[in-house]
């Protein structure tokens, strides 16, 4: 399988050839698909030279995932996401939860999940640059807050990988299955916060100590 790693964005972030390869690439991926778009249109679309381009990217599913993790899961996985002392259990995953539902909703986030989900199936490569730079990422980063979390005897979880995806399927349900599907109507605030608000809730009562 070729590599699918996001490069490192401090050696390449500098130069405004990447941006015209990322800005080509995701504009060809959502017209046309995953499968359907080469690196030569890729290179052409973005003005640049394959040399150019597959000195940045060196496959299109590392093109995918630095797409997929550029601007999108890497602001939302922020420092203060997960905060690192906890007086309020309930209010620190509701505000986790909101800041994560309110970015899968996004057209471009949606636009992105589609693709995957209807070709990874015959490109596997798409699909696994798709799940390490989006859900794996925030899998990872919310195993290591439930250890912190556990530390401070705040819940209690055996398997903090089961904990971490069960939150995430919280979330999926409802209204985010609705968008996925480009089914009416837009959700609104209040449903969006009712979602995080039970999702919250029945996790807590699976995994807050003494719960």
């Amino acid at each position: 399988m070729s590599e699918t790693n996001v490069i490192d964005s401090a050696v390449i972030e500098a130069s405004p050839k990447r941006r015209q390869v990322l800005l080509a690439a995701e504009a060809l991926f959502m017209a046309q698909g995953y499968g359907a778009v080469s690196m030569d249109q890729v290179a052409r679309k973005a003005s640049v030279s394959k040399a150019t381009l597959y000195a940045h990217f060196p496959s299109k599913d590392a093109l995918f995932a630095t797409i997929v993790a550029d601007k999108g899961t890497d602001n939302v996985l922020g420092d203060d996401l997960f905060p690192r002392h906890v007086v309020d259990l309930r209010a620190a995953l509701e505000a986790i939860g909101l800041r994560m539902l309110r970015f899968m909703l996004r057209e471009r986030t949606l636009a992105i999940y589609r693709i995957a989900l209807a070709e990874s199936a015959r490109f596997p490569e798409l699909g696994h640059a798709f799940h390490q730079n989006g859900p794996q990422r925030f899998c990872d980063r919310f195993c290591v807050w439930l250890a912190d979390l556990q530390i401070q005897g705040l819940v209690e979880t055996p398997d903090p990988v089961m904990a971490a995806n069960q939150f995430m399927a919280l979330m999926r349900c409802g209204v985010f299955l609705r968008r996925s599907m480009s089914q009416p109507p837009e959700p609104t605030e209040a449903e969006i916060v009712s979602t995080v608000t039970s999702a919250a809730a029945t996790w807590l009562k699976a995994y807050a100590k003494g719960a």
